[in-house]
C-alpha cells in the first residue's frame, strides 16, 4: 500500500502530487484499469503475444540504426 506522510512545511497539494507520483511508480492505476473489466484468457494471451512482437520489432529497429 502506497502512503505519503505530510511534512510540517508542506502544502496539501504538494503532498497529493507526491502521492500520485508514488502510485504511478508502483503501477497501481494501471493495475486497476487492467482489472476493471474481465479479460478472457484467450484475449490476454493474444495481447501478451502482440506486446512481445512489438518489443521484438522495436529491438530490431534499434539495432539497424
Amino acid at each position: 500500500m502506497t502512503g505519503v506522510r505530510v511534512r510540517d512545511d508542506e502544502t496539501f497539494e504538494r503532498a497529493l502530487k507526491r502521492f500520485n507520483k508514488s502510485c504511478e511508480k508502483a503501477g497501481i492505476l494501471s493495475d486497476i484499469k487492467k482489472h476493471q473489466y474481465f479479460e478472457k484468457p484467450s484475449d490476454r494471451k493474444k495481447r501478451k503475444l502482440n506486446q512481445a512482437k512489438r518489443r521484438l520489432r522495436k529491438k530490431v529497429q534499434s539495432r539497424k540504426r
